[in-house]
């Protein structure tokens, strides 16, 4: 409504920003064209789930839509596999005496497993989609009705605090996945012949517990990475709809792709400590020698012996995956589309 503050009347200020943000377009179409996470995978668990318009709940274009991001996800994840499974190799291996870079750590892969142990970890990467998807959107609308104000309306906090919880509950669910998405990651050859022989082995070890192994650190990571890639993601559309958004809310590929890129990588570089801190703990079970600390052990560890710096170990593959993660998602999605019948 073009009266924001429901006196009746419309002043110079509503009227201004009224067809400022919604110039020639109204918020269902800004919403179609500005999903986020699910056209866009960088193969992060921690992203806030996407609005659909009440049309696609209506027409039951939202699980077409799922169907195409998470097949899109799927294609993306494993065309990034290499330098996914690089990024874990140097947090949980990396150190000050243990200085692997990009080009040592994919040297060490390759002569301990060749060629195919790139992808090791990727297939339960891929697997965890579907359910993740599933419980996240769920979550989701469930957690807005919960927070929706008397007035039927739900603001940006109330969006956020819904997204966030959401993607506490789904990674709640598949939390076990990960760990062995981890182990499989950081295993040598022939040591797991499969995911379930993996968790197999771990519950007959160390038991049910080490299926949640950095679990607080994982849920406690989800809001500053959703928190900022949201804020971001939010500043720069807004941004773009007020300064171009002349005839049309429809950004083009490029804009969606910047956006996308930009606002992932600021929430990957907020939460990313707190991410090293869950993949060491995920696996120190596995790492000959490695002592088993807590979450706060390890920080104060990794501090005292590496520096600051030793918190981002594996960033630089983390963030190269970005740009053609989010780019093979884009291009897989709208291919989907077309297939689907999605307008």
């Amino acid at each position: 409504s073009i009266d924001a503050d429901g006196t009746m009347t419309v002043d110079w200020n509503e009227w201004r920003d009224h067809f400022m943000f919604n110039p020639a377009t109204d918020i269902e179409e800004i919403i179609r064209y500005w999903k986020h996470s699910t056209v866009l995978d960088i193969g992060d668990s921690l992203t806030v789930p996407d609005e659909f318009t009440e049309e696609e709940k209506k027409t039951g274009q939202w699980w077409k839509q799922l169907l195409a991001g998470g097949v899109a996800g799927a294609v993306s994840r494993t065309g990034t596999a290499p330098l996914d499974r690089l990024k874990v190799m140097m947090q949980v291996h990396g150190s000050k005496s243990n200085k692997m870079n990009i080009a040592s750590g994919f040297k060490q892969m390759l002569k301990e497993g060749g060629i195919r142990s790139l992808w090791r970890g990727n297939g339960v990467n891929v697997v965890k989609i579907a359910p993740e998807t599933a419980i996240k959107f769920w979550a989701y609308e469930q957690y807005k009705k919960i927070l929706t104000k008397d007035d039927g309306k739900l603001g940006t906090v109330e969006r956020f605090v819904s997204g966030s919880l959401a993607g506490a509950t789904a990674q709640t669910s598949i939390y076990p996945m990960e760990v062995l998405k981890t182990r499989l990651a950081v295993g040598k050859t022939g040591q797991y012949s499969g995911m379930f022989d993996c968790a197999k082995k771990i519950l007959k070890r160390e038991g049910v517990k080490a299926f949640y192994k950095g679990y607080i650190p994982n849920i406690l990571g989800i809001i500053p990475y959703a928190g900022i890639d949201l804020a971001v993601y939010e500043l720069l559309k807004s941004t773009w709809l007020e300064h171009y958004a002349s005839s049309s809310a429809n950004p083009g590929v490029f804009v969606l792709l910047g956006c996308g890129t930009a606002s992932s990588t600021c929430g990957q570089l907020a939460s990313y400590p707190l991410a090293l801190i869950r993949t060491r703990m995920q696996a120190q079970a596995s790492v000959e020698g490695a002592p088993q600390l807590n979450m706060v052990g390890l920080f104060q560890r990794i501090i005292a012996t590496e520096g600051l710096r030793g918190l981002y170990r594996g960033i630089a593959p983390n963030f190269m995956k970005v740009l053609p993660a989010v780019s093979i998602s884009y291009v897989v999605y709208e291919k989907m589309k077309q297939n689907l019948g999605i307008a």
